[in-house]
């Protein structure tokens, strides 16, 4: 199983853009979580298919309809996470 950590700048914070991440990886497969940062980003680590952390990613580039997304930097995770997607 591989894993990814993203780290989503922009208007992330107050519209929803949690919630609708966690609906988006469990649609796709994917365990992990989603939280805010305090610099108003988001992180989101997700461990899946190579297939389906490529299309989070490409997901995470519009998220939901409140959102503006401006970055998107991903890197490479090795640590684990719990079964199913928290948000936190």
């Amino acid at each position: 199983m591989r894993g990814a950590r993203f780290l989503v700048s922009g208007r992330v914070q107050g519209v929803f853009f949690r919630a609708s991440t966690r609906n988006e990886a469990l649609r796709l497969g994917l365990d992990g979580y989603a939280r805010n940062l305090s610099d108003g980003s988001v992180e989101v680590v997700a461990c899946g298919s190579a297939e389906a952390l490529a299309q989070l990613e490409q997901w995470l580039w519009q998220g939901p309809s409140a959102a503006h997304v401006e970055a998107v930097l991903r890197s490479e995770y090795d640590g684990s996470v719990q079964k199913g997607f928290a948000v936190t």
